[in-house]
This record gives structure tokens, sequence and C-alpha cells, in this order.
């Protein structure tokens, strides 16, 4: 699984993720794998950081997919533009990348099988795999380090200067507590934008 963080203070947002890959009982450490779970899209606000949890077979896919949208369909500054853009998206999973929908057979929608995060100069976003969109106003975290880094996070918050600071905090935390998480950790920030 993985540990990946989000956070928005002081005008920044920061974005962070540990790199460990694991196969079952394997630990495939960054020493042996260039593994990075966060990717930079361009859109027509600038700079967007998506990290993902989940099967490592997700992270060339959806690389892939959102690389190919056309920049006019791609947006992601808003809950209801990220929502707008996955819908539109799914399809294009299932068609292109083989893209398994079946959780069970109660579920209300079909499954994207993924949780991502988002930073951008507009703010943070979580997407879960019904494609629910949530926006959040301080920290949030995806993974099986998810707990470790939201305790840690809380700590850090209101002491921290910098969305960086937390992010650090976070992700260092579920890279300590979590079997499955390991640094070195990838971290990237940026300004947000100014509302208005």
């Amino acid at each position: 699984m993985t540990t990946v963080v989000v956070v928005r203070k002081a005008g920044q947002i920061a974005i962070a993720a540990d790199t460990l890959v694991t196969f079952g009982d394997t630990r495939l450490a960054n020493r042996y794998e260039d593994n990075t779970k966060i990717f930079k899209v361009d859109t027509e606000i600038g700079p967007s950081y998506l990290g993902m949890a989940g099967t490592v077979a997700h992270f060339p896919v959806l690389r892939k997919a959102i690389g190919s949208m056309p920049r006019e369909i791609l947006k992601l500054g808003s809950k209801d533009e990220v929502f707008d853009t996955f819908t539109k998206l799914h399809p294009y999973l299932k068609d292109n990348f083989f893209l398994q929908t079946k959780e069970e057979d109660s579920d209300p929608y079909e499954s994207s099988q993924f949780s991502v995060v988002i930073a951008n100069p507009t703010g943070i976003y979580g997407l879960y795999s019904y494609r629910e969109v949530f926006e959040f106003k301080e920290f949030w975290g995806i993974g099986s380090g998810r707990s470790f880094a939201l305790g840690a996070m809380h700590a850090a918050y209101a002491k921290a200067k910098t969305a960086r600071e937390v992010a650090e905090a976070g992700v260092m935390a579920g890279c300590e507590f979590d079997r499955n998480s390991a640094a070195p950790a990838d971290i990237f920030t940026l300004k947000l934008r100014e509302a208005g």
C-alpha cells in the first residue's frame, strides 16, 4: 500500500508520498525501483499533482489515461470539475485499459477501484472509487499509512509554518509506523491561488 498526504496552509499546497512498492510480503524499496506515487499534469489552472493509493497497476494506467485527455476536458479546479473529469475518464479506462469495475453486486455504482488525492493552486481534493469527491480545508491522507499520517499532521498543523512541514510530518509518520510505507518521500509544493 502506501502513505500519500495533501496539505493546505499559509498560502501553500503540499503533496507527499512514500516510495515503497510491496508485492505480498516482498518489499521493493526505492533503492531498487524508481517508484513515484505522485505525478504532475498541466491544466489551465496550472500544475496539478496527483497521488494514488491502490494496486501498482493503477499508476501507469492513470498517468497514461490522464495524459491522453484533451486539455479542455482535463479540469481539476473544483470539486465539480474533478468529478466531471473522472466521470469522463471512467469509460475510457474500461474500454482502453480493461478496468475491472466489479467489487460487490450490492454496490450502487461501478467502481474505478482507486483512491486519488489532488493538489493544485485551487486547493486539495480527494477522489474515491465511486467518484466521490472531497475538498479538504487543511489536510488529508490516503493509503495504509493514512491513520499514522493523519495523527501526525493533526499534531503538527497548528505549530507548523508551512504546508510542506505538515506534509513531511504526515508522510514520515506513515513511513515510520506503517509496514507498507517507507522513505525516502517525494514532496511537492505550490502556491495557493488567491480567491476571487
